[in-house]
């Protein structure tokens, strides 16, 4: 989604809201073939834009997921599912640069 700044240029969306992630997790989730990686990622989404939307409205961006992956390594979690939680996340930004939501 394009914003209309003052100057008349417009410039793309980075603070997603719900319904905005709703649909890149929904574009994502339906790409995927297996039930298993279908449900794994519904599951490491939806665990992502709960952690997203408890803080501040941030930007989506490298930044963000650099902190959500100390989040990840702050539970403890093992390596093989903090990199199947941020395979999820780079999938959902993929889909969100794709229809226009961020910048690639």
């Amino acid at each position: 989604m394009k914003r209309k700044l003052k100057s008349g240029h417009s410039r793309l969306k980075t603070k997603l809201g719900l319904p905005d992630l709703e649909n890149a997790k929904i574009a994502v989730i339906v790409s995927l073939r297996s039930f298993e990686s279908q449900r794994s990622y519904r599951h490491s989404i939806d665990e992502f834009v709960a952690w997203y939307c408890s803080a501040p409205r941030l930007s989506f961006n490298k930044a963000v997921v650099l902190r959500y992956r100390l989040h990840l390594e702050d539970r403890h979690l093992a390596g093989g599912t903090i990199n199947v939680r941020l395979a999820a996340v780079r999938r959902l930004a993929y889909e969100a640069a794709d229809s226009g939501l961020l910048s690639p």
